[in-house]
């Protein structure tokens, strides 16, 4: 069990069947000699009778077997899979949800299950966040609008239109460096760590993480950068909060969570107007 678990926020990770735990620990079952996840769906033993193991090879070599109603062995099987669709999804085309749930030999309706549990967002959302931060990156590369918009995976200019609110300005803005535009700016700490949030009058141009004034900067050279005010950095924060009441596996890799995040941060944006 990891050294931040103590044997009692186990227990009630247990009793709440919370799936965040899963992956965190096994828990072994005295009087059955079955291991679970923390998060299994059977009736609870009393505590006297379960021991908190750090994974299922300690289990397994201290003589429990796999319950069969969790399946506990999966839990790292089902964490790799979601690690290479991530790596995927970042690719310039990224695939259907039928060839990324085959690529890693899931069904595709468990496995969009899967995805949304493990990074609290839909395997269509995290491509989106990819391809937005492309396309920023293309249209101050490219000679045009439309050719930044295929160059970063879009298959048609009009599925661009539709995610172009995350720019926070017009396309023709972002390629002239934020030029004519004021963006207020703050960092604040969020779940996967210092996280920079940037907008305009138009909307949220930028979350970025481990970025100060300087990066943001560098990608809007042309723009007027202010700090927020107060209010608006309460705002913000109201917007971290919400993102990170999200659930999601704390174990995977920093930068499938990050890009989770900022996805998250997008649809807050989007709920709370």
């Amino acid at each position: 069990m990891r050294a931040t678990i103590d044997s009692d926020t186990a227990w009630d990770a247990f009793t709440r069947r919370d799936r965040a735990f899963d992956g965190h620990f096994v828990v072994a079952v005295r009087s059955t000699h079955i291991y679970c996840k923390p998060s299994c769906a059977a009736r609870r033993p009393r505590r006297e009778n379960v021991a908190f193991l750090p994974d299922a090879a300690a289990a397994r070599a201290a003589g429990y077997r796999a319950c069969r109603r969790c399946l506990p062995d999966s839990v790292a099987r089902d964490r790799e899979a979601v690690i290479a669709a991530a790596a995927l999804l970042t690719s310039d085309v990224a695939p259907s949800l039928a060839a990324l749930a085959a690529s890693v030999d899931y069904a595709p309706h468990h496995f969009h299950r899967l995805f949304h549990r493990l990074t609290g967002v839909t395997p269509a959302a995290f491509a989106r966040t990819c391809r937005a931060d492309r396309v920023l990156a293309a249209l101050r590369t490219t000679e045009s609008v439309t050719a930044a918009i295929y160059a970063a995976g879009y298959a048609a200019p009009s599925r661009f239109y539709a995610d172009a609110a995350r720019l926070g300005m017009t396309p023709q803005a972002a390629a002239a460096g934020g030029a004519d535009e004021v963006i207020h700016w703050t960092c604040l700490i969020a779940p996967p760590g210092a996280l920079l949030l940037a907008a305009t009058a138009r909307g949220w141009c930028r979350f970025a993480f481990d970025e100060d004034g300087a990066g943001l900067h560098a990608t809007f050279p042309a723009a007027t950068l202010r700090r927020g005010d107060p209010a608006w950095r309460a705002g913000a924060a109201a917007l971290v909060s919400c993102a990170a009441a999200v659930p999601s596996d704390v174990s995977l890799p920093r930068p499938v969570r990050r890009t989770a995040f900022r996805t998250l941060l997008h649809q807050s944006a989007t709920a709370i107007g």
